[in-house]
């Protein structure tokens, strides 16, 4: 047996191969958010909304970020990266109020998949995956209750103060 099969053995023995689809569909789908908030951030850019611009921009590099924390983890357990496709994302959007909804929408459903990463590790009986992820559920509910803030905000500024709420959101820091 050679030395590339032999580590292929090993890594099969460290991380089932459910649980590495899974990962790497998440990573997947990491990107894809990325991608998506990058696309709104351009929009709010060309629109002139700086601040909704930054903040979406910085949740972009963000959710890169946990692309990159996956594909890592997965490594270091001895799964192989398998980087597909990435769907493309929507280039038009409406109103802050309709984009900041499809965030909440957004990542309300990052959450589920995450949650499902974390149902597919417990079924494999891998607690160092379901660690692993943990920390990324309990990220999700900051990331529900920080986007429903801002869609309460919009709502509740009714279109008339929005620059208000757009020059807070710039003060994000990446």
């Amino acid at each position: 047996m050679s030395v590339g099969e032999k580590l292929e053995e090993y890594r099969l023995m460290r991380i089932s191969e459910n649980v590495c689809r899974a990962i790497n569909d998440q990573i997947n789908a990491e990107m894809w958010s990325s991608n998506l908030y990058l696309s709104m951030s351009m929009h709010f850019k060309n629109e002139g909304y700086n601040g909704f611009a930054k903040w979406l921009f910085a949740q972009s590099r963000e959710e890169l970020e946990h692309a990159y924390e996956m594909a890592d983890y997965l490594n270091k357990r001895g799964g192989k990266v398998e980087i597909g496709a990435i769907a493309e994302v929507p280039v038009k959007f409406g109103t802050p109020l309709d984009v900041f909804e499809q965030v909440y929408e957004h990542e309300c459903h990052v959450t589920q998949l995450i949650e499902g990463v974390v149902r597919v590790a417990s079924e494999a009986r891998d607690m160092a995956s379901q660690d692993f992820f943990w920390k990324f559920i309990r990220e999700q509910v900051e990331e529900e209750d920080t986007a429903a803030g801002i869609v309460n905000d919009i709502r509740l500024a009714g279109g008339v103060h929005l620059t208000l709420i757009d020059q807070a959101l710039g003060t994000r820091q990446a």
